[in-house]
């Protein structure tokens, strides 16, 4: 199988620039050719002494009819290369993307703009949406002064919960994220999470568990019972907008509960529960794990979808 590593973004996001580094890190300087496939010219180009230097081969392809799997074979016959580069361009649609059957996707990153960010998520959101969907790393630059950094990173964990989010400066890596920036009080007996603080809270589990582990938290959810689900657990959660109204997604975490095989799918509970963290088979690891106070049916919430949009 033939490595493939697919930088996407926006033009001008900074994709280039990503690559570039890339390839003259030490860790990417192996054996054999790399073929770099640029579907798109910004205002950054590559030197040739880079190229050169670091045995890179350039290939331009501007329509999007050419990108094709037949297309994609012959630039792999007429160069060889050992690793395979493309910089996707940003309007071409992620979803389409076809490559050759024995081309293997060893990584996938997407790069954004910070300042420019708000402007592609509220009048582009279907093409941002499937840049991002299954990407591992994602990149925020350009993020010098900027404030909103928590709800760019709730928007996109919305949509792809396991990427790893990066913010960048002028001086490097930032934290986006403070305990003070929160909805709730995590120093409260009970945390309440409302409409808003609920979506909030799973996501920032996702990334800072250690926060919570230990305490209680309580909050209004539907009840899921997955198929083949170990006796004595179920999932409440919340219906969420990711990105359309099509593009739904089911957030919540297994929840220990004597009494699970009572409860009926899709009916409401106010939860009380005490966050752990213990492995669970159908994480494949370990994860959050709520184990019940108190549930307690209830009605369903007069906003019943959480949106991130």
């Amino acid at each position: 199988m033939k490595p493939v590593y697919i930088i996407n973004g926006f033009l001008e996001s900074g994709k280039t620039e990503f690559i570039a580094y890339t390839l003259e890190q030490p860790y990417f300087q192996i054996k054999g050719k790399t073929l770099l496939i640029l579907c798109e010219e910004g205002e950054v180009e590559y030197e040739e002494e880079l190229l050169e230097g670091t045995q890179t081969v350039l290939e331009l392809i501007e329509d999007e009819e050419e990108f094709t799997p037949a297309y994609l074979i012959e630039l792999e016959k007429k160069h060889r290369p050992e690793r395979i580069i493309i910089e996707y361009n940003g309007m071409w649609n992620y979803k389409e993307i076809k490559l050759p059957w024995h081309w293997a996707v060893e990584q996938q990153v997407t790069t954004i703009d910070g300042t420019t960010f708000a402007m592609y998520f509220n009048n582009m959101k279907s093409l941002l949406a499937e840049m991002v969907r299954k990407s591992e790393l994602i990149i925020f630059n350009r993020c010098d002064g900027l404030e909103d950094l928590s709800s760019y990173k709730r928007s996109i964990k919305a949509i792809n919960p396991k990427a790893e989010i990066v913010f960048e400066d002028t001086n490097g890596e930032i934290d986006e994220l403070l305990e003070e920036e929160l909805p709730y009080n995590l120093q409260a007996e009970t945390i309440e999470l409302d409409h808003i603080g609920y979506g909030i809270w799973y996501l920032d589990c996702l990334d800072h568990l250690e926060r919570y582990l230990g305490k209680k938290v309580a909050f209004k959810a539907m009840v899921m019972k997955p198929d083949e689900f170990p006796k004595g657990y179920f999932v409440p959660g919340r219906l969420a907008m990711t990105c359309c109204a099509d593009d739904m997604a089911f957030l919540g975490f297994a929840c220990a509960y004597k009494e699970a095989e009572k409860l009926e799918d899709g009916q409401w509970v106010k939860v009380t529960a005490r966050m752990k963290k213990e492995y669970f088979a159908d994480y494949g690891g370990e994860g959050p794990i709520l184990e019940a106070v108190s549930v307690e049916k209830t009605k369903a919430p007069k906003e019943e979808i959480i949106s991130f949009v």
